[in-house]
């Protein structure tokens, strides 16, 4: 991913004012900083280039995800939908607010589908937990009306998608609030990080105070804080905030070298038969980190993984060449094992997780192959990689 490529003179710099200061906490100590505060500054930052209202920085993209369900008021025995194409964390987020997921069809956005969506609705649904993988936004006008239609929740997980947006509109902005994450391997980083951002007041308030322990962070004394709810501890220190901070001011570059990049590539690809791309309602609007494409069957997608491995094509060390198969985004989900005494037990839960079908989703994931884009490639790099990954498919299709 982008963000790790290019650690240079300007992250080196906003760590070294921590450092000279000493004030690695977020909040308080004034006499101390000189003026510095990375953390509010990394919110900014964020703010400006999203177009949010509010911003607020946590210790994860977990963090995010599972403060914006808590801001949003999903709890006990809430069901919330969300898609089988993801990484466990989202899950993990659901569960842990002692709500319960619910699996529904993706399709070849690579995201939950209004239709899926429509399907597993319940009295009990109260969230949608769209997830726009791979760099690229869902299908937010059709997910928008379902939601509306029957009164939802929609948060956005934009983990992987720093930078996107759908008809002119960042994600993260299109429901209640959205979660990103900053960690080593996504387009912008600061190691471990998150962010949340809102257009809702009361919901930027919630996450304030959830995220520090209830603190109201009102007047100049912390110990005397008045503590109104519930919290944990999501917040991000001064020094990773450093660093996200000067990553963000250098997204609209890597935005760019991105789509160029991916361009040159699936241009030289789109010749070639059988081979179809992801659906994208909004291309513009893509972040540009993956190209994804279609190839006709499971078994093609498999020779052809594998034939690229032979043939080395897929950056450093395969990091940047993937093929994700349906049925191991299921491991972690046939396996999980729920604390005794949680939700999912009490009340029981909406699916058999272990024998789930979504034949859909199992079709789409089964055909795809993703190939990561580096925002670093010289030309003629760029171009020796794409011949290598031409001739590869082409020995397979």
């Amino acid at each position: 991913m982008p963000g790790m490529e290019i650690f240079g003179a300007e992250e080196r710099k906003e760590v070294m004012d921590v450092l000279e200061t000493k004030a690695l906490f977020r909040y308080g100590h004034e006499h101390i900083r000189k003026g510095m505060w990375k953390t509010a500054e990394f919110e900014a930052e964020v703010r400006k280039q999203t177009g949010a209202n509010y911003a607020h920085a946590v210790s994860s993209g977990t963090a995010a995800v599972t403060s914006i369900m808590a801001a949003a008021g999903i709890g006990h025995g809430d069901e919330v939908i969300v898609p089988p194409y993801t990484f466990v964390a989202p899950i993990e987020a659901v569960v842990l607010a002692g709500a319960l997921p619910v699996f529904a069809e993706i399709d070849e956005t690579l995201c939950l589908s209004p239709e899926g969506i429509e399907a597993v609705i319940t009295p009990n649904t109260k969230a949608v937990l769209v997830i726009h993988m791979c760099g690229a936004s869902a299908d937010l006008d059709g997910i928008v009306e379902v939601y509306k239609k029957h009164n939802l929740i929609l948060l956005e997980d934009c983990g992987q998608a720093m930078g996107a947006s759908y008809k002119g509109k960042s994600v993260g902005l299109h429901g209640a609030a959205g979660a990103f994450s900053f960690d080593y391997f996504k387009i912008a980083t600061c190691g471990e990080g998150g962010m949340t951002i809102t257009n809702d007041e009361e919901i930027y308030k919630n996450l304030d105070h959830i995220t520090d322990h209830g603190h109201t962070h009102e007047g100049d004394n912390r110990g005397m804080e008045d503590h109104h709810v519930m919290g944990s501890n999501f917040r991000l220190g001064e020094m990773s905030a450093a660093i996200g901070l000067a990553q963000m001011r250098k997204l609209p570059w890597i935005l760019e070298q991105n789509r160029k990049n991916k361009k040159y590539i699936k241009d030289r690809l789109k010749g070639i038969d059988g081979l179809t791309f992801r659906k994208m309602e909004d291309e513009s609007g893509d972040s540009a980190t993956f190209l994804n494409f279609f190839v006709p069957t499971k078994s093609q997608a498999t020779k052809l993984f594998i034939q690229l491995a032979e043939d080395s094509v897929g950056g450093v060390a395969n990091w940047y060449t993937n093929m994700y198969h349906f049925i191991n985004q299921w491991d972690h989900i046939k396996e999980m094992k729920f604390p005794s005494k949680l939700a999912v037990h009490d009340l029981g839960a909406p699916q058999d997780y272990k024998n789930l079908s979504l034949p859909i989703s199992e079709d789409v994931i089964s055909r795809l192959i993703s190939v990561g884009i580096q925002c670093t490639w010289k030309e003629e790099e760029l171009v020796v990689y794409t011949d290598k990954l031409v001739a590869s498919i082409n020995k397979v299709l």
